[in-house]
């Protein structure tokens, strides 16, 4: 895509989806229940993205690569391995916050 206002309606109706490793992207995508295989760009700042791929991949939810090694990965994927992404808890964290502030 060139520029779209949203993606939400593509991942929705996507079967998987190949991103970057951005955590808005990631998470986007994981909260949708999609398949994601993330692709690492190594040469952004100081390759920041990496950490967030190795992690969502040893937790399971992910698989990652490069761009050169994008085909390799596609071929020999085995999207069963991977785990569904637990949805998020906001009220714990307000609840810590609360807490935190002494507003509880």
């Amino acid at each position: 895509f060139r520029f779209k206002d949203s993606l939400a309606e593509d991942v929705q109706s996507a079967d998987l989806v190949i991103s970057h490793a951005g955590a808005g992207s990631c998470l986007e995508t994981l909260e949708k229940g999609k398949p994601l295989i993330v692709v690492i760009y190594d040469k952004l700042m100081d390759n920041h993205q990496l950490e967030l791929a190795k992690q969502l991949h040893r937790d399971g939810y992910v698989l990652y690569c490069n761009c050169s090694t994008l085909v390799e990965t596609l071929q020999s994927m085995d999207l069963s391995t991977l785990k569904p992404f637990p949805p998020g808890q906001p009220e714990k964290f307000a609840s810590f916050l609360d807490k935190v502030f002494g507003l509880q």
